[in-house]
């Protein structure tokens, strides 16, 4: 018994090296191909019987780095691409979400909008729809700056006001 522990340390000494070189050839990092050399000479362990000549244990060793890294690469791409798909349905998943807020939103804001008076909707669709400024705003409409200036004011108060009731209901239900 203690014969063959020699030969293995020898083998050891002589082809741990040159595998662990090739490997990390192979797989770009130097803690995946020690690991990869390690499982290879258990396994070298493992088969001795079977393999005497040294040839034959250069091409095992070898080889079973080889097989080992492309397990390890097959592996790391199903795994790849388990998290991309579960990153894609989260990512899609996250923007139907957004874009139901966003529509639930724009309704409610369409509905604060004809809540507003007449003439403070008019101003502020004005703005907001036909980009006009206050300016041009009170010489179409006939009224002055000041009041174009007052409407917004009125019109930006009710929609936060509104907005905010969300706000609040939100933390209220989440607390």
């Amino acid at each position: 018994m203690r014969q063959k522990e020699e030969t293995f340390k020898l083998v050891f000494e002589q082809l741990y090296g040159p595998v662990l070189a090739f490997t990390k050839t192979l797989t770009n990092n130097h803690d995946k191909a020690k690991d990869i050399v390690q499982n290879c000479f258990i396994m070298l362990w493992q088969k001795r019987p079977d393999l005497i000549e040294s040839q034959t244990l250069k091409r095992f060793l070898f080889t079973t780095a080889y097989n080992s890294y492309v397990d390890l690469y097959r592996k790391d791409q199903r795994k790849n691409r388990i998290l991309d798909d579960l990153k894609y349905s989260m990512a899609n998943e996250y923007i139907c979400e957004e874009n139901s807020n966003v529509e639930l939103k724009i309704t409610k804001l369409k509905m604060v909008i004809e809540q507003l008076p007449p003439k403070c909707q008019e101003i502020l669709l004005l703005n907001k729809r036909d980009g006009l400024k206050y300016k041009e705003i009170a010489l179409r409409m006939d009224i002055s700056v000041k009041t174009v200036e007052s409407q917004m004011r009125i019109a930006f108060k009710k929609i936060r006001e509104t907005f905010k009731a969300d706000e609040i209901l939100l933390f209220l239900l989440f607390t």
